[in-house]
């Protein structure tokens, strides 16, 4: 897949797929942009036109995993974990995982 930015997450502590776990997209640089916005299907995954290159263009991002919405607000350690990273080659696909329990996380750039 070229081009788009993706997102999988799973909760590692109930070895299940993040189902509901909202998730936003910024473009904060050059300009401050929501992107997208939404939760994660039954795969864990963000079904968006994001993810085929929807609105993405070079800039810095944001993405927002709103883990302490996932956990219940009482229960949980972590709030909102953000992730910045650049984008340059619009051509290029950027798959970010998130591995997460309720007390920590995983999250890179994958294939």
């Amino acid at each position: 897949m070229a081009g788009g930015i993706s997102i999988h997450a799973v909760d590692v502590a109930s070895g299940r797929p993040a189902q509901g776990l909202r998730v936003e997209i910024w473009r904060i640089d050059p300009e401050s942009l929501r992107i997208a916005d939404g939760r994660l299907g039954a795969n864990g995954m963000l079904d968006h036109p994001v993810a085929q290159g929807a609105d993405v263009t070079a800039g810095e991002y944001e993405v927002l995993f709103h883990l302490g919405e996932f956990f219940g607000e009482r229960d949980g350690f972590l709030t909102v974990t953000p992730f910045r990273f650049r984008i340059t080659d619009v051509n290029e696909h950027f798959h970010l995982p998130l591995k997460f329990t309720r007390w920590g996380y995983a999250l890179f750039r994958g294939a």
